[in-house]
């Protein structure tokens, strides 16, 4: 069994049985038809990972979007990009502008510069350059989420914040999440998670090292009420072996990889019939 099938039984599981139901409250999120998106929530659940042993976070209960999850990792983090224009899919149309701006958010953080002591740069490029050259930094870190810009943001990024360690050659990351859409992006082996993973070993392996553990948090982990059906549907179907993750072992540079460069050998899975109802 892959191991994100187990976690995302268990995550539904929990969330299912003991989640808080906020159906009582007012909430922002709505559908499409204006009516408001309800969830059952959850607090502060773990995933832990090692890539070093093969435990890629892909789902096989349901055909999770791996090439859309390479896209995204490098629209963000390699062409630092909020224009959805730049990016080879529909998923972030709800939140973009007329000319196809996300605004303020994600790339556009990724891209800015500060002065940092190792030089003008950006956050991501900070976080290369320690890797390279100083990598016991207790300091390299990935902040996408700015409480300036929540107003000039389409979405306030979910995927918060970014922390790295270096040790034994190899390269573990921690990704704390804010807020968890369970079926559309953040459920175990969900795009989400798969992009963290994607930009772990393109880190890695643009500094010389190999991959460690990615370690996964999440603050609110939820279901909406429009997708229980979907979820228990995907909970009958049947897991298969942990498919290969292969990089090219060519690409050196960040900001050389393609989409070309990510593959999954022997990925094998459930296609998903349904369509995911998407909360804005």
């Amino acid at each position: 069994m892959a191991i994100a099938d187990r976690y995302f039984r268990q995550e539904a599981v929990e969330i299912l049985t003991h989640g808080f139901n906020d159906k009582d409250f007012p909430v922002r999120p709505h559908w499409e038809d204006g009516t408001p998106a309800h969830t059952i929530k959850t607090f502060a659940r773990v995933n832990r990972y090692d890539l070093s042993k093969g435990e890629f976070p892909i789902l096989t209960l349901r055909n999770a979007p791996f090439k859309y999850a390479v896209k995204e990792t490098l629209w963000i983090f390699q062409r630092k990009s909020n224009n959805i224009n730049d990016l080879d899919s529909h998923n972030w149309d709800s939140w973009a502008d007329e000319n196809g701006s996300i605004g303020k958010t994600y790339g556009y953080v990724a891209g800015e510069k500060y002065d940092y002591p190792e030089g003008f740069m950006d956050q991501v490029d900070n976080v290369l350059w320690c890797l390279k050259n100083r990598p016991m930094d207790r300091r390299m870190m990935i902040q996408l989420f700015r409480p300036e810009y929540i107003k000039q943001s389409g979405l306030p990024p979910c995927l918060c914040s970014y922390f790295f360690d270096v040790a034994d050659g190899k390269l573990n990351m921690t990704v704390i999440m804010r807020s968890c859409d369970f079926l559309a992006a953040a459920g175990a082996g969900q795009s989400d998670e798969i992009g963290m993973a994607i930009l772990q070993y393109m880190l890695a392996q643009s500094s010389g090292l190999k991959v460690g553990e990615l370690v996964v948090v999440k603050n609110n982990l939820h279901i909406y009420d429009r997708h229980k059906e979907v979820i228990e549907e995907i909970l009958t179907n049947q897991e298969q072996e942990q498919p290969k993750f292969w990089i090219n072992p060519e690409v050196k540079n960040f900001y050389d990889f393609t989409v070309d460069d990510f593959k999954l050998i022997d990925y094998k899975y459930t296609k998903l019939k349904t369509k995911i109802p998407v909360a804005v």
